[in-house]
């Protein structure tokens, strides 16, 4: 019973071959190869339909990078050019001038000041600044270094100065109550130094963030705030300066113009070292001074010796 079954089985399968064979000997070509190609895709990564894409994907990345290599040979080489120092970038007088300062050099303060009046790379009569570093923090309350004094030779420029008064002031370039509050009004500013007697400094209060920013707000540790109004307005006028380390520990104070030459700056420069040195806090006990260094308006640094000051 057995044989029969299989024997009948296989009599099917036998029928179906030919009726399959029948039918694609009828079936157009194209027919046939589309059958074939969908039978082979179920083959998996080797079907005949990827390795077809794989071959066009191989193709495109030739072409592509035939294209790029062209692209290559028609560009010209471009040799990098080195990045060029600080000096280098700037202008020719700049350079001449630093061409004077020995580099790595400390210098003593007579010769410094010689040779900080011959290196002015500008056409104006430039200011000469002092740059002293101190080993101090700001952020500590005496060790926040602030003072004024008045140069010997003076600053060189023209003082405008405005006094808060009741009264008009000899000597001013602008005084009475009226005249100023009017003036901060229009948010104009026409002086340089504003000093004020104490009862009149509530009536600044309104214009604080028209003055504070701009350093002009009277203060008593300027000396702007005081009821001897002459004496202020004479020492502003001979030249009174203020200096105040910054956030970094800095004092940056002009000591003067170009014109004056070294005897001159030499007095005015004695002068602030040793009202530097007088405000030195208790707290610090050695090591002071780190650097101090003169320059021009625009023009190159020297290194003075700390020493020799």
């Amino acid at each position: 019973m057995a044989s029969r079954k299989k024997q009948d089985v296989e009599a099917a399968e036998a029928e179906q071959l030919v009726e399959a064979v029948a039918e694609a000997e009828t079936m157009p070509a194209e027919t046939v190869e589309v059958k074939e190609e969908k039978a082979t895709s179920k083959a998996g990564k080797r079907s005949a339909k990827s390795l077809r894409e794989g071959a066009e994907k191989e193709a495109k990345e030739e072409r592509k990078r035939i294209k790029a290599e062209s692209d290559t040979d028609d560009k010209p080489t471009q040799t990098a050019r080195p990045t060029r120092t600080h000096l280098e970038r700037q202008s020719k007088k700049f350079r001449d001038a630093a061409a004077k300062v020995e580099k790595g050099k400390v210098y003593k303060p007579e010769d410094a000041l010689v040779l900080v009046t011959s290196t002015s790379p500008v056409k104006f009569d430039a200011t000469v600044e002092l740059h002293v570093n101190l080993n101090v923090d700001p952020k500590v309350a005496d060790q926040n270094i602030r003072d004024n004094l008045v140069l010997p030779a003076g600053t060189g420029k023209p003082v405008r100065v405005a006094v808060l008064a009741d009264e008009k002031v000899a000597g001013a370039d602008l005084s009475g109550v009226a005249t100023i509050t009017n003036e901060l009004e229009k948010g104009t500013i026409n002086f340089d130094i504003l000093i004020a007697t104490p009862a009149n400094m509530p009536k600044l209060g309104k214009y604080a963030r028209l003055l504070g920013p701009r350093g002009l707000m009277p203060n008593p540790k300027s000396g702007t705030v005081t009821m001897d109004i002459d004496k202020a307005v004479a020492e502003a006028k001979a030249g009174r300066v203020e200096y105040r380390v910054d956030s970094t520990g800095i004092v940056h104070l002009g000591i003067g113009k170009v014109s004056f030459g070294a005897d001159k700056l030499m007095q005015n420069l004695t002068a602030v070292m040793t009202s530097i040195k007088s405000n030195k806090p208790a707290s610090v006990k050695s090591g002071y001074m780190k650097a101090v260094h003169l320059s021009t308006t625009m023009g190159p640094s020297i290194t003075v010796a700390i020493s020799e000051l």
